[in-house]
């Protein structure tokens, strides 16, 4: 029997599988059943320590019936560079964090919603800026052209938020249809070095993206 190991890099639970006469099969993973759906999610994330639950983050969506592709910022892909493999295996698609090179088909399934979260204030700036220089803001920033579903938290220190161009970039991406969620019932900024990333509210972000999707379903 050959298995694939369980990741502890970020204290998570993969899929276990073995190989039954050339066939791979699940041998171990809660909730599996649950992630075979048609209903596919877009989890992109910047690099804001909220993201080193990203794991637990699939895991939740997953059980709600969302097949999850993840993709991340360079530096953010950096940060979670030893768990790659493993976050890949988890969602069962290839994590992305550079554009595809012309020509090669796409990796993923079309999204039904979209979530950026954490979005740095680089991200959030960049996106509302149209200024598309790497992989996930350029599909977020397409995504609305697109009429996609998508939702975005921003996760920024106090400080940053003193800059006038943030409150600007989260009107413009509101005005163009993005869900933002900052301030009340969202991200709430804490002052530099103060801020709890397990108290970063995850549940809020998923809760807005079924909302956005099921919005679009009874369109349809």
């Amino acid at each position: 029997m050959e298995r694939y190991p369980r990741h502890a890099a970020l204290d998570w639970h993969l899929p276990l599988f073995h190989l039954d006469q050339g066939q791979l099969r699940v041998i171990d993973s809660p909730g599996w059943d649950e992630c075979m759906t048609s209903r596919t999610l877009y989890l992109f994330g910047s690099a804001a320590p909220p993201l080193f639950d990203v794991a637990k983050v699939i895991e939740t969506a997953q059980a709600d019936g969302w097949d999850v592709c993840l993709g991340l910022t360079p530096t953010a892909a950096h940060w979670l560079r030893e768990s790659i493999d493993g976050l890949a295996v988890l969602t069962g698609h290839p994590v992305r964090s550079k554009y595809k090179l012309p020509g090669e088909p796409d990796a993923w399934p079309p999204a039904d919603a979209i979530l950026f979260a954490p979005a740095t204030f680089n991200s959030i700036n960049s996106w509302a800026l149209g200024l598309t220089q790497n992989f996930v803001v350029g599909v977020v920033a397409e995504g609305i052209g697109k009429g996609i579903p998508t939702v975005t938290m921003p996760c920024v220190n106090a400080a940053y938020a003193q800059h006038r161009q943030l409150d600007r970039s989260v009107t413009e991406l509101r005005e163009q249809g993005v869900t933002v969620l900052y301030g009340e019932g969202g991200f709430v900024p804490n002052p530099p070095g103060s801020g709890k990333p397990t108290a970063y509210p995850w549940e809020a972000a998923l809760a807005a993206a079924k909302h956005r999707a099921e919005g679009r379903d009874e369109r349809q």
